[in-house]
C-alpha cells in the first residue's frame, strides 16, 4: 500500500514558478515509477511528466517540455515537479501517481496509486 500526498499548489501570476511535492508512504517507494497528471475544469485528466524508479528516465508532455522538471528523492520518498514560466493554461488540479512497474508512463491506466491532488491556479 502506498499513500501519496501532494503539496505546493497555490495561486500565482503568469511567468511565476511553483514546486509541487508528492510525499509517499511505504518502504517500496524507490521501486515505483512516478507521474504527474493534471485536470482542468471540464477537461479530461492529462499527462504532465513521469520519472522512472531511479530517476534515470524522465518524460514530459509537449505542453510543458522545457518549463517543467520532474525529479525524485528516494531517501525522502518524495517526487517533485518544478514548474517555471507558468501560463494560465497550466491552471488545473495536479495529481501524482505511482506506477508499480517502476518504468513511469505517459498513460494514466498504468498507475495504481493516486494522490488527492493540489490546485494550481495561474492568473494572467
Amino acid at each position: 500500500q502506498v499513500q501519496l500526498v501532494e503539496s505546493g499548489g497555490g495561486l500565482v501570476q503568469a511567468g511565476d514558478s511553483l514546486r509541487l511535492s508528492c510525499a509517499a508512504s511505504g518502504r517500496t517507494f524507490r521501486g515505483y515509477g512516478m507521474g504527474w497528471f493534471r485536470q482542468a475544469p471540464g477537461k479530461e485528466r492529462e499527462f504532465v511528466a513521469a520519472i522512472n524508479w531511479n530517476g534515470g528516465n524522465t518524460y514530459y508532455a509537449d505542453s510543458v517540455k522545457g518549463r517543467f522538471t520532474i525529479s525524485r528523492d528516494n531517501v525522502k520518498n518524495t517526487v517533485y515537479l518544478q514548474m517555471n514560466s507558468l501560463k494560465p493554461e497550466d491552471t488545473a488540479v495536479y495529481y501524482c501517481a505511482a506506477d508499480r512497474s517502476g518504468h513511469g508512463s505517459t498513460y494514466a491506466y498504468a498507475y495504481y496509486y493516486w494522490g488527492q491532488g493540489t490546485q494550481v491556479t495561474v492568473s494572467s
